[in-house]
């Protein structure tokens, strides 16, 4: 015989508790997250910084919570390509100067190994879910804040 929870206190808070698993942000606990400022939108962006972690990147995520990313961070400037083996969800990519502009941004399709390079060299490169940059207006030559940016 199966009991069913009748309190609907407990339903209550169950569904609260479910509700808000799905809104935080899917995030590797051990990398650190910092905000990013786009235009008038808040990023909340867990950085990969070590080799290892921008290997890892985004990869065997189920899904990426709104308004949140990863932003790579390199040691140096370079055409830092991009592919998406092993990442399930599809992705936009804007490679950034070292002052958060902007380079250009391209879409990714997951799991393809197709390399998405930057067109010059780039300090950054933030994922974001696919048409986020697209729906929220940015486009090559714009500017993100964040104290990782150099001015």
């Amino acid at each position: 015989m199966m009991r069913i929870n009748t309190n609907p206190f407990r339903c209550i808070v169950a569904t609260i508790l479910w509700a808000v698993a799905l809104a935080a942000p899917a995030q590797n606990t051990s990398l650190k997250v910092i905000e990013l400022q786009a235009g008038m939108h808040l990023i909340h962006a867990e950085v990969a910084q070590s080799p290892n972690e921008r290997q890892t990147g985004l990869m065997h995520r189920q899904r990426l919570a709104p308004n949140s990313g990863m932003l790579f961070a390199f040691e140096f400037d370079g055409l830092h390509c991009f592919w998406m083996k092993n990442t399930l969800i599809p992705l936009s990519i804007a490679f950034l100067s070292s002052n958060g502009t902007i380079i250009n941004i391209a879409d990714m399709q997951p799991q393809d190994e197709t390399s998405h390079c930057p067109k010059q060299a780039v300090h950054f490169a933030l994922e974001m879910n696919q048409g986020w940059f697209k729906r929220k207006g940015f486009k090559a030559g714009d500017q993100l804040a964040g104290t990782v940016f150099m001015p």
